[in-house]
């Protein structure tokens, strides 16, 4: 398998009871799977799942797996990303990013 970057992305809505606004941010989402570095994308909700370590408080999650750096750093740029963060942002109240790069794992 290529190198993977995952792009994890958790948003929590303004306004989670307002269900128009929930489906408008599930549509603009999935506007990011056209970015032609995407190579593999999921979009969910928290999972109804109990134990201490588990964070469930955010609205929806968003994985971007990319072959590398460079193509996650093209998909910042890219004008379908842009245009999502212009049209939806008045959407959620925060965002929060984590991404890894598995190729910083060692082979030992």
């Amino acid at each position: 398998m290529p190198t993977r970057f995952i792009h994890n992305v958790f948003f929590w809505l303004k306004n989670p009871a307002n269900a128009g606004e929930a489906k408008a941010l599930e549509a603009g989402i999935r506007t990011l799977f056209d970015v032609s570095t995407v190579q593999d994308a999921h979009l969910g909700k928290p999972a109804p799942t109990d134990r201490s370590v588990i964070d469930n408080t955010y609205s929806y999650h968003l994985m971007l797996a990319f072959n590398n750096l460079d193509d996650q750093t093209a998909y910042q740029g890219d004008p379908i990303h842009l245009k999502f963060v212009d049209d939806y942002a008045h959407l959620w109240e925060r965002v929060q990013v984590y991404d890894s790069d598995a190729g910083l794992v060692s082979d030992n």
